[in-house]
């Protein structure tokens, strides 16, 4: 069984659209979240699905190899980014390689970088008055939004459209595609 982890820091509804993909998949599992934000909604999600989840601090995360360390004890293979915040530091990327991809809801390189994320996106993309948006799938590197692109799903931008509307026409494509990409890059490791 291969094994996924996912990082999230907030709600997690990716969390748990790639939780309800490999639910019965019989040879890939989301094995564990890791999360920064004891808050987070994502953590109840996880305890739903039986999923056990790691809360760190900002000291565990950059100062220690506490978090690859949890990765490595439980065999993880591939990590997914669901609306996690955080820059990953240099060694967790090292360890995990060509296998860290992240979900952004536009279409990098637009609308990318630090800081750049939720609504604040959406906002970007109808103030600037595009046409098309949509969702971008890519390898983490050490920059915000920077890894090399995956996957993209486009998505039109509506006359009238509010951060709400087209914050929930990306989410469906969200849900729709991140599952199917990430299986079939787990295909390849």
């Amino acid at each position: 069984m291969k094994r996924i982890a996912v990082f999230a820091s907030g709600s997690g509804t990716n969390f748990q659209s790639v939780v309800d993909h490999f639910r019965k998949h019989d040879s890939i599992e989301v094995s564990l979240l890791l999360c920064n934000r004891a808050d987070a909604y994502v953590i109840e999600r996880a305890e739903r699905e039986n999923i056990p989840a790691v809360v760190f601090t900002r000291k565990e995360f950059y100062e220690t190899d506490k978090i690859t360390g949890i990765l490595r004890k439980n065999k993880i293979d591939f990590i997914a980014l669901a609306g996690f915040l955080w820059l990953l530091p240099p060694g967790l990327i090292s360890e995990f390689e060509g296998r860290i991809v992240n979900v952004h809801p536009a279409l990098l390189p637009k609308y990318g970088g630090k800081g750049m994320y939720g609504d604040k996106v959406h906002r970007s993309v109808l103030e600037s008055g595009e046409k098309i948006s949509g969702i971008t799938i890519h390898c983490v590197n050490e920059e915000y939004d920077k890894g090399s692109i995956i996957f993209q799903a486009t998505c039109e931008v509506l006359p009238g459209d509010t951060v709400e509307t087209l914050s929930a026409r990306i989410k469906e494509l969200e849900h729709k595609y991140y599952p199917e990409v990430i299986e079939k890059l787990m295909a390849e490791i």
